[in-house]
């Protein structure tokens, strides 16, 4: 019996796996710009 695959090739837990990577680097990615905006902000407002 084969084994369920996606479009992407990933099994299910791959492609949890993949997800869970994912969400951290985006959140990482928005902490990043926001303390970015902040300390912009901060030097010289633009509003």
């Amino acid at each position: 019996m084969a084994e369920n695959k996606s479009l992407t090739g990933l099994s299910d837990d791959e492609a949890k796996e993949f997800h869970g990577i994912f969400v951290q680097s985006m959140t990482a990615f928005f902490g990043i710009v926001v303390v970015a905006h902040i300390l912009v902000w901060a030097w010289r407002p633009w509003l």
